[in-house]
């Protein structure tokens, strides 16, 4: 969560002033961050799960990613309740998750306060999109 944190401080929200960092931590031990990244052509900018698992998916291909921590708030840091990750963002991870054939262990939380724990993203998405309605 750390991690989570220090990212959500570098990330570039000049619209909203809302920021949200992200830890992943992969098999081989390695973590992989990533932050918000607003546009001011909406809606070019990314959220910062999707930031961070799609570098893990680019540079550490078939890796399996065990745990994601997530942190949000306005810049002021003021939010203490857990933000949990948006419909795209589970989307995202939904297709991880369906990959690797494994739970993904998702830790969320406001700037401080109550850190909550989904032990998979089904939890949070129960009814998954996945690649056998194709």
């Amino acid at each position: 969560m750390e991690q989570a944190v220090a990212a959500r401080h570098r990330a570039y929200a000049p619209y909203s002033n809302f920021t949200v960092g992200c830890a992943i931590m992969l098999e081989n031990g390695i973590v992989v961050t990533g932050n918000n990244q607003e546009n001011a052509a909406y809606p070019s900018g990314l959220c910062a799960e999707r930031v961070a698992i799609f570098a893990a998916g680019a540079q550490y291909p078939g890796v399996a990613i065990k745990e994601m921590a997530l942190t949000a708030s306005p810049k002021d840091d003021t939010l203490k309740i857990p933000v949990p990750p948006c419909g795209a963002c589970r989307q995202a991870i939904a297709e991880y998750e369906n990959n690797q054939q494994q739970p993904i262990v998702i830790h969320f939380m406001g700037a401080s306060g109550t850190v909550a724990k989904a032990s998979s993203l089904k939890d949070l998405l129960p009814l998954i999109f996945d690649q056998s309605y194709l």
